[in-house]
């Protein structure tokens, strides 16, 4: 786990590259916070528990990356989770003890990314994949049939991508009945790019900043109240903690 932590409101966020991250990222819980999940962090108090849970929170976001550089510490870059989990399983592509279960995305979604990515590395590196329904969540007969799903299958890391709070929400409130897994990660959209069923941003776009205004594009009806109305409060939350005004409203 990261000793280096940088404060960002009520978050302490891991001072990590991603080069340091792959070198050490083997066991624990793993959440990649951005500004949506900080605006989050100020209401929702089940979801900020479930971060104080977290052994790696690695900075999700370049505009957060952007950001920290006005604190007196700051986050040496940013590491997007879709990316990320490719370069984490190209990394372990050799190694035989990784063994990678997907849940998440629409049905067949998942099943289409775990075949991508076996073909990718030449070996069954992800080792099942399972599109729960819609509300699984609150289905304790459905998340039960999921667990020994997942145990039957032999992996030792779980990738759950079914969107935030919902995905940390659940590793927090399943991990204990999932012993053989050793590494949780929630992380978004990144089953749905893996399967190549969505699109990530060109790259540019991904360098000056901007992925999160391409993805509002593509999906303005799901993502354009988020970005400019509801996100639009971590600035004022910011600004708050650069004037030493900010506090944690669970503490």
């Amino acid at each position: 786990m990261a000793e280096n932590v940088v404060r960002v409101l009520n978050v302490n966020i891991c001072s990590i590259t991603q080069k340091e991250l792959l070198n050490n990222l083997r066991k624990g819980f793993m959440v990649t916070p951005n500004i949506d999940h900080l605006v989050k962090l100020q209401k929702d108090k089940e979801f900020y528990n479930v971060y104080q849970q977290a052994d790696w929170v690695v900075c999700d976001s370049k505009v957060l990356y952007l950001m920290s550089k006005l604190l007196k510490e700051t986050l040496p870059e940013a590491i997007p989770g879709s990316s990320f989990f490719t370069a984490f399983y190209q990394y372990h592509k050799d190694n035989e003890n990784c063994k990678i279960f997907l849940l998440g995305a629409a049905k067949g979604i998942a099943i289409k990314a775990m075949a991508e990515i076996n073909k990718a590395i030449g070996r069954e590196i992800v080792v099942g994949a399972l599109s729960p329904s819609y509300g699984f969540e609150k289905n304790e007969v459905e998340c039960n049939i999921i667990i020994d799903i997942i145990r039957n299958s032999g992996a030792n890391v779980l990738l759950v991508g079914v969107g935030a709070p919902k995905q940390e929400k659940w590793i927090a409130k399943y991990r204990e009945k999932l012993p053989e897994i050793e590494l949780f990660m929630g992380l978004g959209a990144t089953i749905d790019f893996e399967a190549k069923t969505l699109k990530r941003a060109p790259v540019f776009w991904q360098r000056i900043g901007l992925e999160w205004l391409f993805r509002c594009i593509k999906e303005p009806r799901r993502l354009l109240k988020r970005y400019f109305v509801d996100d639009m409060k971590f600035f004022y939350y910011f600004g708050k903690q650069l004037f030493g005004k900010y506090e944690n409203p669970f503490e």
